[in-house]
């Protein structure tokens, strides 16, 4: 059975998700963005066995604490797509400008760009592009659970961010309305920050993009 523990790390509350079969112990962490030995001591406790580590983009907060565990746990980096690849090399100077710990820089042994299916136990998820917040965010989803983990992307009633350096609104507002509005409306969803939600209470709640919903 699969199962997820959100573990909110760093001084930005970025979700970090542990993801694992409840059979095999076999896990993946989604966006460990820091605090590396809180996230090592998490899966410790459950008695998991890390296989790799997935990211939804390459901002810090959600990659700070990717280098230090792929290293510690000599597990592949998986994601996000490679229009990313500037903010993962950039990581270091970006923690020292937020005054955070210098981390590991992150090595991708895979870049995603959505289509692709990745799997966990008999777990599958499938990847979906959904640029916008940055150029290659993609997320996971879990079509048997109906559950999509959607980074920075789709938020409880908000939206990402697009003022960063290559974001665009109107691909964020287009990546929403293909690749999260497209699911059942009973899909819940864990974002990069702040509580769960459904596809159906963002079409009718979420002030950013419910008017788009149909």
């Amino acid at each position: 059975m699969l199962q997820v523990k959100i573990v909110p790390v760093t001084a930005f509350s970025q979700n970090c998700s542990i993801v694992w079969d409840s059979d095999s112990k076999e896990a993946v962490l989604i966006d460990a963005g820091g605090e590396p030995e809180k996230l090592m001591q998490e899966v410790e406790a459950l008695g998991l066995t890390v296989k790799a580590l997935w990211l939804t983009h390459g901002h810090l907060d959600h990659a700070g604490a990717v280098g230090a565990l792929a290293k510690a746990w000599q597990v592949p980096v998986i994601g996000p797509h490679k229009d990313d690849k500037f903010w993962l090399d950039m990581i270091q100077e970006v923690s020292a400008r937020y005054g955070f710990p210098i981390p590991e820089l992150v090595h991708v042994d895979q870049w995603l760009s959505g289509g692709e299916q990745l799997q966990l136990g008999d777990e599958k998820f499938d990847v979906r592009f959904a640029p916008g917040h940055t150029p290659g965010h993609v997320m996971f989803y879990n079509a048997k659970h109906q559950l999509l983990w959607t980074g920075d992307v789709l938020f409880k009633e908000s939206i990402g961010r697009t003022d960063f350096p290559k974001g665009n609104h109107q691909q964020l507002l287009d990546s929403i309305q293909r690749e999260c509005f497209s699911l059942p409306d009973e899909t819940q969803f864990i974002s990069g920050h702040g509580p769960m939600s459904t596809i159906g209470h963002e079409k009718r709640h979420n002030p950013f993009v419910a008017s788009r919903a149909g």
